[in-house]
């Protein structure tokens, strides 16, 4: 049965009636008959569940890769030829390569049950006159919802009755301060979330109050199934590895054809047999095919997956290792991300000055009392603090100084009170002192608190305010709020008799004032650093937040994203709604700061860096920053704060919610592209002086290598040395360098003519040997043995090239006495091991028989160990004049 659409309109923007009219309901609820007609209609008050993949099909889709094809036709030709060891090998590399692959995915699917597990379990609802309590999956639109602390609430409502009801929104908008509600209806129908003060949205919180509202959006409908939304239907992006892989593949793959296919006919022209020279051709395809690459870049990945876990880094996506390290722009929320997500206290003006939260302050000053006593936070028994975050930050302030709350409240007790209200923005407290006269403190907005005031407390003297001292107090006031402190004024009054008229015209007149504090959600200590460490990095900062514009540019300059001179750079989401896709791409470069932007701003912004060429990460916490995280080419979730949603739409959650491990990883992820460029260098140097051995042998007219002798080669000295690289230390200079880019291939920096060069030095090397051998042979009278000998040294000098060659590749530029022969243990031992291997086919009897080589003289193993040496000099001479060239064109 197809679902009813529900109404989609701007309900803050409509008078209650209007509302109620639309809604086909009214204040006292919906009838039991008309709930069950509206669910049949428009179905449960949950969230779409995405469509999951099979196991088989996720097994399926890791062949698509470009790579994995022409590997999997490499292994049928080998078959189909005979050469079943290397199809064998080659299939086992693929198909663990999958594995893998399955192992790693699942990011939409626990995206979208993490928001469904989000949703409140009850909700009390009015129906058929009274007051029940059902489970949230059976609200309906038009069902009228009560709301009271504690609770989460069920659906999107449009508030018609509040009562000092606040609403904790962060997971949603990333505000950190709870909203406070009213039920004015807002003129502007383009307003933001958070800027919907009569409207309560499907799992947030409520703090604080009680209030009552109309259901207008249940499941998908609701601002929560947008993200939900958005979620299920943004596309997956490619990443940086993958493309490079991608492209390494086809290009390797027409190289490798236009060889075969030329060597090939240059056999028939020399008049060698078709099938002789089809199968030769072939042997030096899939010599040339470096089929470990994918293992090995795996496996690289996945070492660096380790170390990052070490360093609280939590990789869920095995490429996102890499994408880190090539990351230009890094996308943060700031509430929670780069702040505390605690409301503290950093100023407080009394005695007409002001004091920082590091000063010494009287416990005893009126303005601690107040915030003290006229506050409704619960102390728990465990120390922990329970309320508002304001109204938490002044309690945890006067703990910090020393004060001993629940003591002072005990002696001086409560016993009335003026609660909190949104339209006079006070709250007053009534407290019996031990002298049986009474203590009135009063908190709240201080324009409002100052019409109020008839007196001012300076250092225990009363003395009357005047017009010039209310004055001074508002400059204050606004000079706190110009750094982005939220600010509350304290009074008081001490009354010899409790007043009988509770209200505000008789407790809250003839005021005494006692001062201002100045809190904000202030940033994190390591975030500064990490965001000039960024900066070194060539990576750029962007802080996008649900929060106020001021709020935001504070932050920001306090952390240095923006510079304390620098003009302009923030945008609200309201400024942005005004720019077109194609303007704001040309934008995107004018600003470092977002403010009250919803889930769709954040993944315009990413989009915008995305299209800029720009390789964007993107951190989060909230529900809000899901298809933002998702969209971006890495995100990354918080694993303390951040929801379940959040972690699920990511590729990396940081245990600890530091945003310097952030800066970490990218120096892990650049290091192990380093290392897998390093391992690529290795293995096609190699594997093009096998192609140059062979095909200028076959123009030559020598019988030199056996495809037994490459396929030894590329198992034992190809194998482990590259893995090895994978735990290669990261140079000192990484985060000294910019980020790579987007168009940055496994080619760049240098690598491409170092593996040319060096694949003509290893191929030259052999052939020389080979030709050594057999002009001035040991055995020159028995011409089988001057041929195997040949061969022999030809395959031993081959194999042992690559090992001594893989110390060159440590570095692309830098020469091999800076970086160190010896400083990776594993390095040493996979190249000991390798050329244990390879020396065993030849030294050892019946091995040797088995791959056709001879035992050879000290002299000719000398021959092949110099020839083989001579590749660190050779190289290290060449880097020389690369370094040299470098400089000298800088």
């Amino acid at each position: 049965m197809e679902r009813k659409q529900q109404l989609k309109e701007a309900f803050f923007a409509q008078d209650e009636e209007t509302v109620l009219k639309k809604m086909e309901a009214n204040k006292k609820g919906l009838t039991s008959s008309e709930a069950e007609k509206r669910i049949a209609e428009f179905g449960p008050n949950e969230l779409n569940q995405g469509k999951s993949k099979s196991i088989f099909v996720k097994f399926l889709e890791q062949f698509k890769d470009f790579m994995i094809l022409v590997l999997l036709a490499a292994a049928l030709i080998s078959a189909i030829f005979g050469d079943v060891t290397d199809a064998i090998i080659i299939l086992v590399v693929v198909v663990l390569n999958a594995i893998l692959g399955v192992y790693q995915e699942a990011k939409a699917e626990e995206a979208i049950d993490a928001l469904k597990k989000m949703s409140s379990p009850e909700a009390r609802v009015k129906r058929d006159g009274n007051v029940v309590s059902l489970k949230s999956d059976q609200l309906v639109p038009g069902d009228v919802l009560l709301l009271e602390a504690g609770d989460v609430v069920a659906a999107d409502l449009r508030l018609f009755e509040v009562a000092s009801l606040k609403i904790e929104e962060s997971a949603l908008t990333g505000e950190s301060e709870a909203v406070s509600k009213d039920i004015t209806m807002i003129e502007d129908e383009k307003v933001g979330i958070g800027d919907r003060l009569n409207m309560a949205f499907m799992n947030s919180n409520v703090t604080y109050g009680r209030g009552e509202g109309i259901v207008v959006g249940t499941g998908m409908n609701t601002e929560v199934g947008k993200i939900a939304d958005m979620l299920a239907t943004s596309e997956e992006t490619m990443t940086p590895l993958q493309e490079n892989l991608n492209r390494l593949g086809k290009y390797l793959t027409i190289a490798i054809l236009i060889v075969a296919v030329v060597m090939f006919g240059v056999g028939m022209f020399n008049g060698r047999e078709w099938l002789d020279m089809l199968l030769t051709s072939i042997s030096l395809a899939v010599a040339a095919i470096p089929e470990g690459l994918p293992a090995i870049v795996t496996i690289i990945l996945a070492l660096g997956t380790q170390k990052m876990a070490k360093r609280k880094a939590l990789i869920r996506n095995l490429p996102a290792v890499e994408t880190l390290g090539s990351t230009d722009i890094i996308c943060s929320d700031k509430t929670g991300t780069l702040t505390m997500n605690k409301m503290t206290i950093e100023k407080v003006y009394l005695n007409g000055a002001i004091q920082s939260n590091e000063d010494d302050i009287d416990l005893q000053a009126p303005v601690v009392r107040v915030m003290t006593y006229s506050n409704d936070t619960q102390i728990a028994n465990d120390g922990t603090l329970i309320g508002d975050p304001t109204e938490t930050a002044m309690v945890k302030f006067a703990l910090d100084k020393g004060m001993n709350v629940k003591e002072e409240l005990a002696k001086e007790p409560r016993v009335a009170e003026v609660p909190f209200e949104s339209d006079r923005k006070l709250m007053s407290t009534i407290h019996q002192l031990p002298d049986g006269k009474f203590f009135v403190g009063t908190k709240g907005a201080p324009d409002e608190l100052l019409k109020r005031c008839t007196q001012i407390d300076n250092k225990g003297e009363i003395q009357p305010l005047d017009e010039k001292m209310k004055e001074t107090i508002l400059d204050m006031n606004h000079d706190l709020a110009t750094q982005a402190l939220r600010v509350l004024a304290m009074a008081y009054k001490i009354v010899d008799q409790l007043p009988t008229d509770v209200t505000t015209e008789g407790v809250e007149q003839d005021l005494v004032f006692a001062g201002l504090t100045g809190m904000i959600d202030p940033e994190r200590e390591e975030a500064k650093d990490a965001v000039r460490v960024a900066r070194e990095a060539g990576i750029r900062p962007v802080m996008i937040t649900g929060d106020h514009r001021d709020t935001a540019e504070a932050i920001a300059r306090r952390l240095g994203i923006l510079e304390e001179k620098q003009q302009g750079g923030v945008l609200t989401g309201a400024e942005l709604d005004k720019i077109s896709d194609h303007d704001f791409a040309t934008k995107v470069k004018d600003y470092s700061v977002y403010a009250r932007v919803s889930p769709e701003h954040k993944v315009r912004i990413v989009k915008a860096w995305q299209k800029a060429g720009k390789i964007v990460a993107m951190t989060g916490d909230g529900v809000n920053d899901a298809p933002a995280l998702k969209t971006a080419d890495i995100g990354i979730g918080m694993g303390i704060t951040g929801t379940e949603v959040s972690k699920g739409a990511s590729d990396m959650v940081l245990a600890d919610d530091n945003f310097s491990t952030i800066v970490v990883s990218v120096e892990e992820g650049r290091k192990v592209f380093s290392n897998i460029q390093k391992a690529i260098q290795f293995l096609l140097s190699a594997n093009l002086g096998e192609v140059l051995t062979l095909f200028i042998a076959t123009l030559l007219g020598w019988n030199i290598l056996a495809p037994v002798h490459i396929l030894w080669i590329n198992l034992v000295t190809d194998t482990f040395p590259a893995i090895a690289l994978g735990l290669e230390p990261a140079e000192a200079d990484a985060m000294k360098k910019p980020p790579r880019g987007r168009k940055a291939t496994f080619f760049s920096n240098g690598v491409l003519p170092s593996l040319i060069y060096q694949g003509i030095f290893e191929g030259g090397i052999t052939l020389f040997v080979y030709w050594w051998a057999t002009h001035y042979p040991a055995h020159p009278n028995d011409l089988h043995l001057v041929h195997e000998d040949a061969l022999t040294m030809a395959f031993a000098t081959l194999g042992l090239l690559q090992l001594f060659h893989a110390f060159n590749v440590k570095s692309i530029k830098k020469s091999l006495f800076t970086v160190g022969f010896f400083k990776n243990k594993t390095f040493n031992l996979a190249i000991l091991l390798s050329a244990a291997l390879l020396s065993a086919v030849i030294l050892i009897p019946g091995l040797n028989d088995a791959f056709s080589v001879s035992s050879l003289n000290i002299n000719q193993w000398l021959l092949v160990l110099g020839a083989s040496i001579s590749i660190v000099p050779l190289v290290e001479i060449v880097k020389f004049f690369m370094r040299r060239f470098s400089k000298n064109k800088n």
